[in-house]
């Protein structure tokens, strides 16, 4: 029987190949940290925290409590949500204990709620 054996190798890394040819391979270092500009320096840091733009569930609850209510094309438009969404969140005003009404405006549903104390 007559059989031959062949030795595979893995190829070698870039970094080994290049130490073999004698040029040494290029190492990475790590980016240095920076130390502030007199400009950064100079500057006094805000200890007052921004104020928050308001939110949307509170434009929704602004437009409930006008006289006229809001429709729900009103609300989705005024907060950019889908309509399933927008009714989402009436459902969580009513968990958090607002009481919301529907009546009609024209063919329309107009919803309201109770201005809050």
């Amino acid at each position: 029987m007559n059989t031959t054996t062949t030795e595979v190798t893995a190829p070698a890394s870039n970094a080994a190949t290049k130490a073999r040819k004698g040029t040494p391979a290029k190492r990475r270092m790590a980016r240095e940290v920076s130390s502030p500009t007199a400009n950064e320096e100079a500057k006094p840091h805000d200890t007052a925290t921004p104020a928050r733009a308001p939110s949307k569930i509170a434009g929704v609850v602004a437009l409930l409590e006008r006289k006229q209510g809001a429709t729900l094309a009103e609300m989705v438009e005024a907060t950019g949500w889908l309509p399933h969404t927008t009714r989402a969140a009436l459902t969580g005003l009513k968990k958090k204990g607002r009481t919301i009404t529907k009546d009609k405006r024209g063919d329309v549903t107009c919803y309201h709620v109770a201005a809050s104390a």
